[in-house]
């Protein structure tokens, strides 16, 4: 069993970390979009922009290779089968080959339906689409770097991650400065330096492998059995997804309907909650690699002790985060706009963003418990029924109050999803005992 100080170690361990890994993420498109900004036209700025979107909706959706990878390892690292260790490795390494070979192949489709979705016009989409044709190379190496990333997570390695992208975007910053500003190359330029940076994410995570878990297994083997739970858990994780980017996007939608005034302060007020999503998910990826492991052993006694502690770190979190935002909300949003009239509509609904801290951290934090201990089919139910409420609250209240119901819709489908969870955890612990008589039974079995 778990003592408070060797959990607490644990989780800053994995925490930590991840957090660190997280606030990377969006540094490549940063980056691209800051080079971008010195080539004299506007219409590269957009290109990038779009591109970015573009790719990130397609990985996002395909965000259940990493998390299933995640749980699946973290539940075998704790129960000590090596064997059920590499062949989660195989079958995510050898899905997320597949699912960028399979993008690299059916490109022009998928770039049909995403200038179709997006709608850029003129140059940019000329300059998107050359961006997009080079940037597509990328896929099979994001893919598979992400699945491996995941199968790091479960093996409680969240330093590898951490390299892995930072080594990634130093990489990105020196060629994309090298082809645009050394060769002259415009989009292209930008499109190949983190193409580049993408494979050398790829080769450093291979190395991470080798390096840091050394087995006597190969890195890669075909798939050999269990592929049907990896494609059970990636199945309801994908259909999550899908709901999440229906909100995300619906909540765009809305706001740019209710004006240009409205879009931006909600953009702005919107950054601060990227900000907190850092850290919530840093809690999360250490419940989905600590909690998959204990679930893993069977362990409900150190489940429940990790519960107790990452609500503990969470509350402390949304404390923080709601002070900073109630004493220095409009001070961040004088930094993040000039335009006098978006200042003003985002300190009118800056209230609802001071109560996200704590309406979601519950559903992050059993976001990444329910990951690890590979229980998908609840957060899946979760989510759909907290966007079921988002748009119910939206369709009813949005004619009369307009902005303040898409707020209050976002919070309550936050909270509704964390509510949702905690009742289904119980069972979950159930669960977890359960496992542990089985393997009580099999260990004094003659």
């Amino acid at each position: 069993m778990l003592k408070q100080d060797t959990t607490d170690s644990r989780i800053r361990s994995i925490a930590l970390p991840a957090i660190a890994t997280n606030v990377t993420v969006p540094l490549l498109g940063l980056v691209d979009t800051a080079i971008t900004g010195h080539l004299g036209a506007t219409a590269y700025i957009g290109a990038v922009a779009i591109g970015g979107m573009m790719f990130n909706m397609m990985y996002w959706l395909l965000g259940f290779l990493r998390m299933a990878t995640s749980g699946l390892t973290a539940q075998a690292y704790g129960g000590g089968t090596q064997e059920k260790i590499d062949v989660v490795r195989w079958q995510a390494m050898t899905y997320g080959w597949v699912a960028g070979i399979a993008i690299v192949v059916m490109q022009w489709p998928l770039l049909q339906a995403m200038q179709y979705f997006y709608a850029p016009e003129g140059e940019v989409a000329e300059y998107a689409t050359r961006y997009f044709s080079i940037l597509v190379w990328g896929a099979p190496a994001v893919l598979t770097t992400n699945s491996l990333c995941g199968w790091f997570l479960g093996m409680q390695d969240a330093r590898s991650p951490m390299f892995t992208a930072v080594v990634q975007n130093v990489a990105n910053i020196i060629l994309s400065l090298f082809f645009v500003f050394v060769l002259n190359m415009k989009v292209e330029g930008v499109a190949l330096g983190t193409l580049l940076a993408q494979w050398t994410g790829l080769g450093i995570a291979v190395w991470c492998y080798h390096y840091r878990h050394k087995t006597k297994s190969a890195l890669w083997r075909p798939i050999l059995h269990g592929e049907a739970q990896f494609l059970s858990v990636g199945r309801d994780i994908f259909l999550r997804t899908l709901c999440l980017v229906a909100v995300m996007s619906w909540f765009t939608r809305t706001g740019t309907a209710f004006g240009d005034v409205v879009l931006a302060a909600n953009t702005v007020l919107m950054q601060f909650f990227v900000v907190t999503s850092y850290v919530f998910d840093g809690l999360a990826n250490a419940a989905e690699a600590i909690g998959g492991s204990l679930f893993g052993q069977g362990d409900a006694s150190g489940l429940r002790l990790l519960l107790r502690r990452l609500a503990w770190w969470s509350i402390v979190v949304v404390i923080a985060f709601t002070l900073t935002f109630t004493l220095g909300g409009s001070t961040f949003i004088r930094l993040l706009t000039n335009r006098p009239e978006v200042r003003e509509m985002a300190n009118t609904f800056l209230p609802y963003l001071i109560a996200v801290p704590a309406a979601s951290f519950v559903a992050f934090l059993l976001d990444g418990l329910f990951i690890g201990c590979t229980r998908t089919r609840p957060m899946l139910l979760s989510v759909a029924a907290s966007a079921l409420l988002f748009f119910g609250v939206l369709q009813g209240f949005s004619p009369t109050i307009g902005n303040h119901a898409l707020w209050t819709a976002y919070v309550s489908y936050l909270f509704l999803r964390g509510c949702i969870l905690l009742a289904a955890t119980p069972a979950l612990l159930r669960k977890a005992s359960q496992r542990a008589s089985v393997t009580l039974r099999t260990d004094e079995a003659p």
